[in-house]
């Protein structure tokens, strides 16, 4: 079985922001820094070579595949500002998605342009929500 690429590291989160040379992309990211860590209460930790995660936990699949992943996090890709949030959360948390803003989703991610495209308030609500999703399925 293959080893997952996206391990968490110690790399220095800051200094892997720092070389963000999109100014406004920069400012979203430790803005985004500040409100998960006050959301999950857990000090921020680089996974792989772009994402910056809070948490963690083990998953186990049906296939017998396993590894470890950032209860939430996010990374600075060109086009967008990538959330990771619990996959599902486009039905689940519908009554957040309606209020969020301007946004797309993947299965498991949040892709947002820039911060003030959404309403950082139900940002958090959504983060929370789904970190106590994972929590309850892992833990």
């Amino acid at each position: 079985m293959t080893e997952a690429k996206t391990k968490q590291h110690d790399r220095d989160v800051i200094e892997f922001l720092n070389t963000i040379e999109d100014k406004q992309r920069k400012a979203d990211c430790l803005e985004l820094l500040d409100l998960l860590k006050k959301v999950t209460h857990e000090s921020p930790k680089m996974w792989g070579t772009s994402i910056v995660g809070f948490g963690s936990y083990h998953h186990k699949y049906d296939s017998g595949r396993e590894g470890d992943a950032p209860l939430t996090g996010f990374s600075p890709r060109k086009q967008n500002l990538t959330i990771y949030i619990a996959a599902g959360f486009e039905a689940a948390y519908k009554d957040i998605m309606q209020e969020l803003g301007k946004y797309k989703t993947g299965s498991s991610c949040l892709y947002i342009k820039r911060l003030s495209d959404i309403n950082t308030g139900k940002l958090q609500e959504l983060v929370k929500r789904s970190v106590e999703c994972i929590k309850e399925k892992y833990e």
